[in-house]
């Protein structure tokens, strides 16, 4: 995914108001029941009102790239139309506000109502992030949909944004897995990583570096192209094949690797001050909620879509695919899941279990769907 910004972790103070509406089963049926068609069409039924809330919004991504229309444009439009417009957000792409760095700062600093970015651009400020983010070794796209939403993630996720950092997070996107890398060399074994200049960050950064000798480079995402085109870096990876075909990496770089091992999965999430969230009525909390929801579940699909499309026209292209066996992939698994155990058990020398019990969960989970998901009819090659 895209870069992390590098500075401090801050844990800011808040004013403590009402807890969020949606903290149990029972009250995330109440979302759910905004995503039916009946509910859509209540909402549609009124006369359209004047807004009541105003918030300007910051992008961890350039304006017109396929996650800011798919995630951040798409919450917007679907914020409106369920509110009626008495929620009003204008979004910008990052460096109009504020850098993509700085997307979580300027809002806990109350320079921007929301912000739109992913947990991914926090992991070398506390390691808890990759956990939402993914990380080589983390469950797929099918199976993170599950956990956030009905495994609890969602609510360990505004628990921890909501004490760490005095934000309410909502859930905008989940994605497909990405590409591992768009590289001016082959990538076969994890012995071609060593010494490998990559383009990448959060957890996948520190994997690469301490285990297998490789020097990892994060850039902002409007810069990927370039460096690639000048073989500023040997490799770079940033998303899915349907939002990697839109940047034209494949036209400057002779090889893409496979499978997306790095990043089997990824989350996206709007965030605002906790204060402010919890000055919103609560009628206005469940109906930007569900938006929230929607989008991820419009999001998720538009990704698979987009995703077997473009590897149809990769095809097509004179750009070499390249499937890393699966012994070697699964030594970048297993790797990633030993950096996630290890950060977690530091975490918890220190006196702070939040991460091992978040990784606990999360792993219980993967461990289950593994287990009895067999049953499931999937298409393609076994």
């Amino acid at each position: 995914m895209g870069p992390e910004p590098t500075g401090p972790y801050q844990k800011r103070t808040r004013q403590r108001g009402r807890a969020s509406p949606f903290n149990s089963s029972e009250e995330n049926m109440k979302i759910s029941s905004f995503l039916t068609a009946g509910a859509l069409a209540l909402a549609l039924s009124g006369p359209a009102l004047a807004a009541e809330v105003e918030w300007k919004m910051t992008a961890g991504v350039g304006e017109g790239s396929f996650l800011y229309q798919n995630f951040m444009e798409r919450f917007v439009g679907n914020v409106a139309t369920l509110t009626q417009g008495r929620v009003e957000i204008t979004s910008f792409g990052a460096g109009v506000l504020a850098p993509a760095f700085k997307a979580y700062e300027v809002v806990q600093d109350g320079i921007v109502e929301a912000g739109h970015s992913t947990p991914s651009y926090l992991v070398n400020q506390d390691a808890t992030n990759a956990i939402f983010a993914s990380f080589p070794g983390g469950m797929s796209a099918e199976a993170t949909l599950h956990w956030v939403y009905e495994g609890g993630g969602e609510e360990m996720l505004q628990t921890f944004r909501r004490e760490e950092m005095g934000l309410h997070s909502i859930v905008v996107g989940i994605g497909t897995s990405e590409i591992m890398a768009h590289s001016n060399v082959k990538i076969e074994t994890v012995e071609d990583l060593a010494g490998l200049k990559y383009r990448t960050s959060g957890a996948f950064a520190a994997v690469l570096q301490n285990e297998f000798g490789g020097v990892p480079t994060v850039v902002p995402g409007n810069e990927i192209y370039t460096l690639l085109q000048r073989k500023g870096v040997d490799a770079i990876e940033w998303s899915t094949p349907g939002a990697n075909i839109t940047e034209g990496f494949h036209e400057v770089a002779p090889y893409m690797i496979m499978p997306g091992v790095h990043q089997p999965s990824f989350l996206w999430e709007v965030f605002v001050k906790q204060e402010t969230w919890d000055a919103l009525p609560a009628d206005l909390q469940t109906l930007i909620t569900a938006a929230a929801k929607l989008t991820t579940y419009e999001g998720y699909t538009r990704f698979g879509d987009s995703d077997v499309k473009a590897m149809a026209d990769f095809r097509n292209t004179n750009v070499e695919l390249v499937v890393m066996a699966r012994a070697e992939s699964e030594k970048i698994r297993e790797a990633g899941r030993n950096w996630a155990q290890t950060q977690a058990k530091t975490q918890s020398e220190a006196g702070s279990r939040r991460m091992q019990d978040i990784l606990d969960s999360y792993l219980a989970y993967q461990s289950n769907w593994a287990a009895n998901s067999g049953y499931l009819v999937r298409d393609g090659a076994e």
